[in-house]
């Protein structure tokens, strides 16, 4: 099997950056966005998910998070889109309940080529060091129409800001690699009555 991998880089006024995404990967990241919570949100991510993950961004943060992580959401979503080519042979589906202490998330997705997006958490805080919490949705939203996926998040139970960010994170990483692992039974085919996501 080729290699699952992909690099995009993308600039604009706003932000500069530079992400590897290796599909099979051991969970190694090197992250640097400038803003430390959403670099410890991107590892558990990778890990948690089993991606190789390297990821420089150079944002406008004094203007405040939004461009950043926005933008690395698309970037991200690119990359995973890129990296899985023509979807030959992947189970497609994935789906992960995530318990951290008080707090269960659930995520599911769809590759299906067609992006859509459902979110329910809920934050009662405005920050999380430095990463404004209403980010989090924005950054889902932009993976989800980045890679052309369908991307449901959902909050089952929680308290703490902090396990619900993190739930989120790791969850959306253990769904997508559910949904990105090969099903030798397909013959190399791809999973749809189309012929093709």
């Amino acid at each position: 099997m080729e290699a699952r991998t992909a690099t995009i880089e993308r600039k604009t006024k706003e932000t500069d950056i530079s992400l590897t995404l290796n599909i099979d990967g051991t969970g190694i990241c090197d992250i640097d966005t400038g803003i430390p919570f959403f670099d410890h949100m991107l590892s558990g991510f990778a890990r948690h998910g089993m991606f190789d993950l390297r990821l420089k961004c150079k944002g406008d943060i004094e203007v405040d998070s939004h461009h950043t992580i926005e933008d690395c959401g698309i970037v991200l979503g690119e990359a995973i889109k890129k990296a899985l080519g023509d979807k030959k042979a992947i189970k497609r589906y994935g789906f992960f309940l995530l318990p951290m202490d008080e707090t269960l998330v659930m995520c599911a997705i769809d590759i299906c080529g067609r992006p859509y997006f459902k979110y329910n958490l809920n934050f009662t805080v405005p920050k999380l060091g430095t990463m404004d919490t209403e980010m989090v949705r924005e950054f889902f939203y932009a993976v989800s129409y980045g890679a052309m996926i369908n991307l449901h998040l959902k909050e089952m139970d929680g308290l703490n800001n902090h396990h619900i960010a993190e739930a989120a994170f790791k969850s959306f990483g253990k769904a997508l690699d559910v949904a990105t692992q090969i099903e030798p039974r397909l013959g190399g085919q791809v999973w749809s009555t189309k012929g093709v996501l």
